[in-house]
């Protein structure tokens, strides 16, 4: 077990690099928008190639799937984009955007992109799906068993062109909500971060333990690590958690500097060196 000890908040990251986040930016724009896109393709073929011809088995007959759209086309369609969407969506997880400025990791944007994609997507084929045979019952068999009313689920499948678009609408607002918020605590911290290194006190501290999370973000490994530093009321610890690459990752003896306000040792911000000098033990 990793002996957290005292707690104090610490960020720790590497230092700002305009560049670094232009660089960012652009990944935004080339991986999130053709992912958007993509899935929205497949939205749109796979409600129109595939889950019309359920819902007509469903509401009218088994063999009423040929009453739809031609559907081999369209899976070809969705088979071709949803291949893309996946790689898109791949690369988009792995991107590393540790700038700064952005509040979440590529995960939390591919999977914004994928909702999006799908609500537009099912959205603009809701007014294609094909019409079943009669609305509220299905019509006798031809090997002359009566129709019956449909069901509560029947009903659900029924409005399936509509509720499809509505429940990825949900999930677009609840994921863009999840990453305006980590937007907003983002900004907070970093507004805070700034006036603290400039107004603070800093002194070396020393990474004296390092244990992996099992956990990645941006593609990376995430580490909590244990800094030992000297406060104005004697040795502090704090702990910090640092996601780098796997060549990167931080060492027992490495340094960093710690910023803290000298009335008050509990408010600290932990940086990385622009030497690196958290990498290397000394």
């Amino acid at each position: 077990m990793f002996p957290y000890g005292k707690l104090w908040w610490a960020g720790l990251g590497l230092p700002d690099d305009p560049e670094r986040d232009r660089a960012a930016r652009r990944k935004v724009w080339l991986l999130s928008v053709p992912t958007a896109l993509s899935w929205a393709v497949v939205g749109w073929s796979g409600a129109l190639g595939i889950l019309d011809g359920f819902r007509l088995m469903s509401l009218d007959r088994v063999d009423a799937w040929d009453r739809g759209p031609s559907t081999v086309s369209l899976i070809v369609v969705f088979g071709v984009f949803i291949t893309i969407a996946s790689m898109l969506g791949f690369a988009l997880s792995w991107a590393d955007w540790s700038g700064s400025w952005w509040p979440g990791t590529g995960s939390g944007v591919g999977g914004f992109a994928t909702v999006l994609g799908l609500a537009v997507g099912t959205a603009l084929a809701a007014s294609s799906w094909t019409a079943p045979e009669a609305v509220g019952g299905r019509l006798p068999s031809a090997d002359g068993r009566p129709g019956v009313p449909w069901t509560f689920v029947d009903w659900v499948v029924y409005y399936a062109p509509y509720l499809l678009p509505g429940v990825f609408g949900e999930l677009t607002v609840v994921a863009g909500a999840l990453l305006a918020h980590a937007a907003r605590k983002t900004r907070r911290r970093q507004d805070a971060s700034p006036d603290l290194e400039h107004t603070g006190w800093r002194v070396t501290g020393r990474i004296d333990h390092v244990e992996f999370t099992h956990d990645w973000g941006m593609g990376n490994p995430r580490f909590a690590v244990r800094v030992s530093y000297q406060g104005t009321s004697g040795p502090r610890t704090a702990v910090a958690t640092m996601t780098t690459s796997v060549f990167a990752a931080p060492v027992v003896g490495g340094a960093v500097d710690v910023f803290y306000d000298p009335e008050d040792d509990e408010s600290i911000v932990i940086r990385a060196r622009h030497d690196q000098s958290a990498w290397f033990p000394h």
